[in-house]
């Protein structure tokens, strides 16, 4: 028999393509330890896919996978929350509506993350994982308040690439030397009420050189403690954590100029909003479509997230969302975290854990009332479904505002909650067809892109393995030394010190606005006095 020259041909190809495949894997390491689940909704799938397209990948998690691809080795950490670590251990969420944005980095991201980085280090799984012998071509770490971890780049002699689940970081953009784009862009955990007035420019002015100090010139240094005391055999002259994140290779954010605000980004920035959202093959769970499915008004959804817990609501507060609920026609799903809710109207199911993902994608969806969680919000974006937000704290707020803006949402702060107020909201955003018609527009153009976001991901952490770290992609002036920039360091020093003299500063408030410039920082005067 004369053998098919096609078939022979075709196989030929299939087989180098396997192998050019199989050559070109990789094996990574991904450092993603908080213990957040919404951060591991989208932290996740970047590991996942990595493994699923043939590389080795390890990951430091506090998130076991159930079923993960055989490449995919997962080293955990101790079962430890992060609220188990913060002073005074977790707080009834809902307390924090009024906290500043400076109370909010001391009592939770500067303190708590310094405590969580020192539980991830001495894990069990964790010390027996840096004991061995390993080799990586590449690094992934989650960027949210453990930079000790990055150290394991220059351990491992691979490039950095870093990965947050919020948007725009205003302290790598410094680093990096990003453009900082003050006047339209926020820090990412910072709520301006009217940011474009001349008090919200000068509030976001403020808070980001008072964040970029402490971090660089504070919290930095107690990160590198933790280098000194989980690693001490690693050589004394050793890069800074500073200069490993000025130097990383990729940043992803998780943001999309469609609806953030649009911002000048280095080529090694790169946007990949709502990357969670590229793989579901997840269905709803049969009582949830049925009672979906014959919801013929529609369903209200509600939902505040993995941390804030609607049973911690006040009871007056609860009993408004009862009570209007109960006058809708249509059926309300809402995540209520105990077994009972006394009280409860017949259009009313509430469960203890919702697939929020596949909830919102049901076309009977009328409206989501969220806590603002960037997340959720892609969630609902993608979806093109309204919002009614309460925000409580960090980026929440400058969320529901970019919503509000873009024409899909209502704000109602949680002061406000009542009755009348909430009544008012929900038969605005569910009866004016302009609420509906903006979040379509919106989903539209959010997945209007050249390749979806997993798959952009993928592209860029591949490129930086293939191109060895990709330096070319950084911009010179973050390596640069002259004297003016040493000269700014000891300015910075010097700034740092006479903050701390201040102590807690005298509230400077906006006549018109009645928004704080210096307010509730309590900055550790110990710490910044040792600076010099």
């Amino acid at each position: 028999m004369v053998p098919d020259i096609k078939m022979i041909g075709l196989k030929t190809v299939l087989f180098l393509t396997f192998l050019k495949h199989c050559t070109e894997a990789a094996n990574i390491l991904y450092v993603t330890p908080f213990t957040s689940t919404s951060h591991n909704m989208l932290l996740s799938p970047i590991g996942l896919e990595l493994a699923r397209r043939g590389h080795n990948v390890t990951v430091i998690t506090s998130h076991r996978e159930k079923h993960p691809p055989p490449n995919y080795n997962q080293v955990m950490v101790d079962d430890i929350k992060i609220w188990e670590v913060m002073s005074g251990g977790r707080p009834n969420v809902f307390t924090m509506t009024d906290i500043t944005a400076e109370e909010f980095h001391h009592n939770v991201l500067w303190d708590a993350g310094l405590a969580f980085t020192e539980v991830v280090l001495n894990s069990t799984e964790v010390r027996d994982f840096l004991s061995k012998d390993n080799a990586f071509e590449l690094v992934i770490s989650e960027q949210f308040f453990q930079e000790a971890l990055y150290m394991l780049a220059y351990k491992y002699n691979a490039p950095l690439a870093l990965v947050t689940t919020f948007g725009n970081c205003m302290r790598h953009n410094i680093a990096v030397a990003n453009p900082l784009q003050l006047a339209t862009v926020l820090p990412e955990f910072l709520d301006v009420k009217e940011p474009g007035s001349f008090w919200g420019r000068l509030r976001s002015f403020y808070f980001t050189t008072y964040e970029y100090i402490y971090w660089r010139f504070v919290f930095l240094r107690k990160q590198e403690q933790l280098v000194e005391r989980y690693m001490p055999y690693l050589p004394k002259e050793r890069p800074s954590l500073y200069k490993l994140q000025q130097n990383c290779s990729l940043m992803l954010t998780n943001s999309h100029f469609t609806f953030d605000s649009p911002i000048a980004l280095l080529p090694n920035i790169v946007e990949v909003g709502g990357l969670h959202l590229t793989r579901s093959n997840l269905t709803l769970p049969k009582n949830l479509q049925t009672l979906m499915d014959d919801s013929t008004h529609g369903i209200v959804y509600m939902n505040f997230g993995s941390n804030v817990r609607s049973a911690e609501l006040p009871v007056e507060k609860k009993k408004a969302f009862l009570n209007v609920f109960r006058k809708l026609k249509q059926t309300v799903i809402w995540k209520w975290e105990e077994d009972i809710l006394e009280d409860k109207p017949k259009n009313l199911v509430t469960q203890k854990w919702l697939p929020q993902k596949e909830i919102l994608a049901h076309p009977n969806v009328k409206v989501f009332i969220s806590h603002g969680g960037l997340i959720g919000t892609q969630e609902a974006i993608f979806n093109g479904v309204p919002l009614i937000g309460v925000p409580i704290y960090a980026d929440q707020y400058n969320n529901l505002l970019l919503a509000k803006q873009a024409g899909f949402g209502e704000i109602l702060q949680y002061h406000d909650i009542n009755e009348e107020t909430l009544e008012k909201a929900l038969n605005d955003v569910i009866n004016d067809e302009k609420y509906l018609k903006a979040a379509t527009e919106v989903s539209r153009r959010f997945k209007d892109r050249p390749m979806a976001p997993l798959d952009t991901a993928m592209y860029w952490l591949e490129y930086v393995i293939r191109n060895n770290g990709a330096e070319f992609m950084k911009n010179p002036a973050s390596n640069m030394n002259h004297a003016l920039l040493k000269h700014r360091s000891k300015s910075y020093h010097s700034l740092a010190s006479k903050l701390a003299a201040l102590g807690e500063p005298t509230t400077t408030c906006c006549p018109e606005k009645n928004q704080a410039l210096l307010c509730g920082s309590q900055l550790q005067n110990a710490d910044l006095r040792n600076l010099a």
